[in-house]
């Protein structure tokens, strides 16, 4: 495992890989913690934040193009877009069932099931793990 193959992809994929790590973490304690607290609350919109930046720092990355200058993938991130707003829309108007639902959706197919798919050969994160 090399750490080289990502610092040397350009800041847009640094910052949306790193981006993607500390969403990964933060989301997991956010499934573990308690619900609710002012804590909750500061862990998510760091949480979405971070999840927005990944999104749209997405569009920045093509190489593989299939619509233009983009893929499929980035449907993923304007469905991730979609998904935070509605999400934090949803705990402000007391939909806890719906806020849980929305942000559980985007945490295991946004950032779990897409952060799969950056493991394919040819792929930094690829080449980070497995090397060349």
């Amino acid at each position: 495992m090399s750490l080289a193959p990502l610092f040397q992809s350009g800041i847009v994929i640094i910052a949306h890989a790193l981006g993607a790590f500390v969403a990964l973490a933060l989301g997991v304690l956010q499934l573990l913690l308690p619900k609710g607290s002012p804590t909750h609350r500061v862990c998510g919109y760091i949480w979405v934040s971070l999840m927005a930046l990944v999104a749209l720092s997405s569009f920045w990355i093509n190489d593989i193009r299939h619509l233009g200058p983009f893929s499929a993938i980035h449907l993923l991130s304007v469905y991730t877009l979609a998904g935070v707003v509605s999400g934090v829309l949803a705990a402000r108007r007391g939909d806890i069932i719906a806020h849980r639902k929305t942000m559980r959706e985007i945490f295991w197919i946004a950032l779990i099931g897409a952060g799969a798919f950056t493991l394919l050969p040819g792929r930094v994160m690829h080449q980070v793990i497995f090397g060349q």
